[in-house]
């Protein structure tokens, strides 16, 4: 599914072409306490699951799920003095929840939703800001 993302936020936001990456490169960024070198720049993770109600029958088990994904956004101010970063960071946070909210890759029940969204950091005139959104899904289990 963060293929599926990474791809969506790539042909829907065009400040973001050739700029999303996944969690390998977040995860070397972080390990070298190093921000993207171009931004505006993306990441996509996987946050987690919740589970939901589960229901046995005859030979399966199926139970409702809540997969959430998170897009790590990396603003850089073109201002000397970095006050056009909030203005810059919220043009783009509108576009990526545009391209993000109700749609839903081909094999999953439901569609994407803004489950959160705020600020990580804001230094230097660099801001971190982080979406989360979730969607629904179905797990099926047979014996």
């Amino acid at each position: 599914m963060i293929a599926d993302v990474i791809t969506r936020l790539e042909a829907k936001v065009s400040d973001l072409t050739g700029r999303v990456q996944g969690a390998a490169d977040f995860a070397d960024l972080m390990r070298r306490n190093q921000l993207p070198q171009v931004t505006p720049a993306a990441h996509v993770l996987s946050i987690g699951m919740t589970g939901g109600h589960g229901e046995s029958s005859t030979g399966f088990f199926t139970q409702i799920f809540e997969q959430v994904i998170g897009v790590v956004l990396t603003i850089r101010s073109h201002s000397a003095t970095g006050d056009r970063v909030l203005d810059d960071a919220e043009t783009l946070i509108m576009d990526v929840i545009q391209a993000i909210v109700g749609w839903g890759p081909n094999d999953e029940i439901g569609v994407f939703r803004l489950a959160r969204a705020g600020l990580v950091s804001m230094q230097d005139g660099t801001l971190v800001y982080q979406l989360d959104f979730s969607i629904t899904d179905q797990l099926r289990v047979t014996p």
